[in-house]
């Protein structure tokens, strides 16, 4: 059976949609080394990990390092916000204040 057969067979075939379900339920790990030596001297290694798998997934083996990411949890982000504007919207208030008294003086 030659690739194109397979390709095209109902049984063997997966679309693209299944491939993404399957490589999220079950994870894809990516791992590489690239280095770079001059004269049997190492001069760079770069170590590539890549993982590639749900949320749902990475929770539950323990990778759920985003939650805890300042820059990228949002736990008490609109409570901050909106105490921010509160706190801006009263210095804006009390600078219009003292503007229109020394505009009156």
């Amino acid at each position: 059976m030659t690739l194109d057969r397979r390709m095209h067979d109902g049984e063997t075939s997966a679309t693209l949609v299944d491939l993404l379900d399957r490589v999220l339920d079950k994870g894809l790990v990516v791992a590489g080394d690239v280095s770079i030596s001059l004269a049997n001297v190492e001069l760079l290694t770069i170590r590539i990990r890549l993982l590639v798998c749900s949320i749902d997934k990475a929770e539950q083996i323990g990778l759920n390092w985003w939650k805890y990411e300042p820059r990228l949890a949002h736990r008490d982000g609109p409570a901050v916000a909106a105490s921010d504007v509160t706190r801006l919207e009263a210095r804006i208030a009390d600078l219009e204040k003292r503007l229109a008294n020394e505009g009156g003086q």
